[in-house]
């Protein structure tokens, strides 16, 4: 196969770890940075050999928080995804950053290294908030970081979490307000969600009821839309030309590999689609990378009912919704019993969750997929 290819990169080391957050991050003091871009490199180089011809479409920085990474050691694996595979001009190269005044140091020269597009983890614009959701920066640090990010990337974008406990509408609109007088061409909020095993879950922090978190969610749509940012997927909005590459072109089902701790892969082999993961454990993964040149923990072959499944969740979250070739291989009285309940719409050839039906999207799916 010689097609697009995305590379995912995990970083997963933070300063402090957040209340609500259920990735693969940790906080520790010191990182070998050259020692850990030389694992980072070698797991790319174990990839490339079997991805061949490939054209690498976007590289992404992810985490955990891929700004305290050194500007030398992103420029180290952008180099060597470049002479790795193929690579153009505008290949689309982001990296998540902390909006505080330690990582808005770095964004120049991360510039410099290649990095095209930066999202800022901003979460909130008032200060009791970003107390609440164990941020480190605070809201003037905010803007100034989206300020920052404005002048030196064109491309850039930054995350707001809403459904706080208490949180009413007007307040939620009052935020929304803040983040329109700063939005660049891409914005992602996103509904708090408390998952099991982060404090947040252990504290009994409560989401928002059903009707709050549609209230909260139409207003979003409604601000965002009137302000030129566009809903191409769920929680992300953008102007025209300014979707996230990466992230599309993994929605949309196409090839993408992961190094680093726990990243995550799919990758197509003699027409049909492996799952990778590397070892979650940070300290592991660089040990065994080191003695082998890899660290994958896990390669499963996916039946195609189980690629076919996996597609149908991540594209109907996009508003392109689901191409021809899945809506023909869906239960045909299942799709029309959920069109004519206004959940799902069938426009040229494409099936798409309505606006009803993106309010219980989950469950629209799960019903789909029976």
């Amino acid at each position: 196969m010689t097609g697009p290819l995305a590379v995912y990169v995990h970083w997963p080391f933070c300063a402090s770890k957040c209340p609500y957050c259920d990735f693969n991050s940790m906080v520790t003091k010191g990182v070998d940075q050259t020692r850990w871009a030389r694992a980072l490199v070698a797991e790319l180089r174990h990839y490339a050999q079997e991805t061949k011809g490939h054209r690498v479409i976007s590289v992404f920085f992810g985490g955990g928080t891929p700004s305290l990474m050194d500007p030398a050691t992103v420029k180290a694996v952008i180099e060597a995804v470049k002479g790795l595979w193929r690579f153009a001009d505008d290949t689309e190269v982001s990296l998540e950053a902390n909006p505080s005044s330690v990582d808005i140091k770095n964004f120049e020269a991360y510039a410099a290294a290649g990095v095209n597009r930066l999202s800022l983890g901003v979460q909130s614009f008032d200060d009791a908030d970003l107390r609440f959701l164990g941020r480190r920066h605070n809201a003037r640090e905010a803007r100034e970081a989206v300020a920052a990010a404005a002048r030196i990337f064109e491309n850039h974008s930054f995350d707001l979490i809403y459904g706080l406990p208490g949180q009413t509408l007007k307040d939620w609109r009052r935020q929304l307000d803040a983040a329109m007088k700063l939005a660049g061409p891409h914005l992602s909020a996103y509904q708090l969600t408390v998952e099991p095993g982060t404090p947040f879950h252990d504290q009994g922090v409560a989401e928002a009821d059903e009707e709050t978190a549609a209230q909260l969610y139409e207003a979003t749509q409604e601000r965002l839309d009137a302000a030129g940012l566009a809903a191409y997927e769920v929680s992300n909005h953008a102007r025209p030309g300014y979707q996230c590459r990466h992230n599309l072109h993994v929605w949309r089902g196409g090839d993408y590999l992961g190094v680093g701790p726990w990243a995550h892969g799919r990758l197509t082999q003699d027409g049909g689609t492996d799952a990778t993961h590397q070892i979650r454990n940070p300290k592991r993964w660089l040990e065994v990378v080191e003695a082998r040149g890899e660290a994958t923990a896990g390669r499963i072959a996916l039946s195609p009912h189980e690629r076919r499944d996996e597609r149908v969740m991540l594209g109907l979250r996009l508003a392109e919704g689901l191409p021809g070739d899945l809506v023909g291989s869906l239960n045909r009285n299942k799709v029309k019993e959920l069109i004519e309940e206004e959940h799902l719409t069938l426009e040229g050839g494409s099936l798409r969750a309505t606006d009803r039906g993106r309010l219980c999207l989950d469950a629209v799916i799960s019903s789909l997929l029976l």
